[in-house]
């Protein structure tokens, strides 16, 4: 997966599902980032072939829909779209 990292001085377990474009999904990274949160995030619309269809297997597993932002959070709960408070709920901020 061409999963990206971005540093945080809060620790979380978290994997971060955009599309390159989205607004909303450039919304939740820049939210994440004002807090300080460290993340990991792959812009689906720029892989391709296998890693992209595998990467998308992944999504719908917790969000059927596969729409974009999705936010995975510590492995066991999907936050879809940018919603703040959901976000805080989920990762505890």
């Amino acid at each position: 997966m061409g999963v990206q990292h971005v540093d945080g001085d809060k620790k979380a377990n978290l994997m971060l599902y955009t599309l390159s474009t989205c607004i909303w999904c450039k919304r939740i990274k820049l939210f994440l980032q004002q807090q300080g949160i460290g993340y990991d995030y792959v812009d689906v619309d720029s892989l391709a072939g296998d890693e992209r269809e595998k990467t998308l297997e992944e999504i719908r597993r917790w969000n059927p829909r596969c729409s974009f932002p999705s936010l995975l959070v510590n492995g066991e709960k999907c936050v879809v779209g940018f919603d703040e408070g959901k976000i805080r709920e989920a990762i505890g901020i």
